[in-house]
């Protein structure tokens, strides 16, 4: 029989913590290599807007991709609030570059400065 949450021994209780964590390290990884991937591709279209003359945002675009979100959120058990926010956030940071991209061309980065 297993033990109850009670009779679980400390440090078998950081054993089971420090795996979980390192499974979150790993999530976090990959959305931070996601959003890498992501942004390279809205930089393109963001180049593609700026030598066409297009505004930086597409309010229509936002409008389905917030419902879309709200959607798989609502499906993965996700706050759909909280997967709207995020996606405002995206959004604002694309908008940026697009702006950035009209302006200059490029857009820098942390990275880009260093």
């Amino acid at each position: 029989m297993e033990p109850t949450k009670a009779e679980r021994s400390v440090p078998d209780v950081m054993d089971e913590l420090t795996a979980i964590r390192l499974s979150i390290d790993n999530i976090d990884a990959a959305i931070v290599h996601m959003l890498a991937e992501r942004f390279k591709f809205t930089q393109q279209v963001g180049r593609m807007k700026a030598r066409s003359g297009l505004p930086p945002s597409d309010p229509e675009r936002e409008r389905v991709q917030i419902a879309r979100l709200r959607v798989l959120a609502e499906e993965s058990q996700l706050d759909p609030a909280f997967a709207e926010k995020f996606l405002n956030f995206l959004v604002a940071e694309v908008i940026h570059h697009h702006e950035q991209i009209a302006r200059t061309g490029s857009v820098t980065t942390q990275v880009q400065q260093q």
